[in-house]
């Protein structure tokens, strides 16, 4: 998996939430730390896939519970940043709005991409333990290889690795495993 890919927006450049929201609506983009990265090409076809198998055992062992489960394409407001991460709990209804998700979701997957590798180990990881996620998956689709952060006061673990190919509890969820066996 290539981790040097970044495919930011004039890197050089700071932009702003005011920014990000004037562009052309139907372009998907992320904003962290006043840096513009673009959404596209779509994800591929074996992120999606696993995307939808992971999504849909989430959705169905939280089903009746508090916490629900989200996909993106869907915004995530931290302060002045703007992220879209593959596959998030949100526990809190407030957070909720038709915009979007405002404020740290609870649990947070991403699938790498060529594209997005290094963002999502790097800023993103970053990111979401400024913001407080409380734990935090990486999931490498070639391998199944998945590194887990847990949110320890307010800085992450060290990094915690499994493989997917095996049932994996979501610590944050007690009762909750996951799993891309077949």
């Amino acid at each position: 998996m290539d981790t040097t890919g970044n495919n930011a927006l004039k890197p050089d450049e700071n932009f702003t939430l005011e920014d990000w929201k004037a562009w052309p609506e139907g372009e998907r983009w992320e904003l962290i730390h006043g840096e513009a990265f673009a959404m596209s090409p779509a994800p591929r076809l074996k992120h999606q896939r696993l995307l939808l198998k992971l999504s849909t055992q989430l959705a169905s062992r939280l089903k009746g519970k508090s916490c629900e489960p989200f996909i993106s394409p869907m915004d995530v407001f931290l302060a002045e940043n703007v992220v879209q991460p593959d596959l998030m709990i949100v526990c809190d209804p407030e957070k909720c709005r038709d915009e979007g998700i405002f404020g740290p979701p609870d649990w947070i997957l991403e699938i790498l991409s060529p594209s997005t590798s290094y963002k999502d180990q790097t800023q993103k990881r970053n990111l979401y333990e400024q913001f407080g996620v409380k734990e935090y998956w990486i999931l490498n689709p070639d391998t199944l290889d998945l590194i887990i952060y847990y949110l320890e006061g307010d800085k992450f673990s060290n990094p915690v690795g499994f493989r997917l190919d095996k049932p994996v509890a979501v610590k944050l969820f007690p009762g909750i495993e996951l799993t891309l066996a077949d």
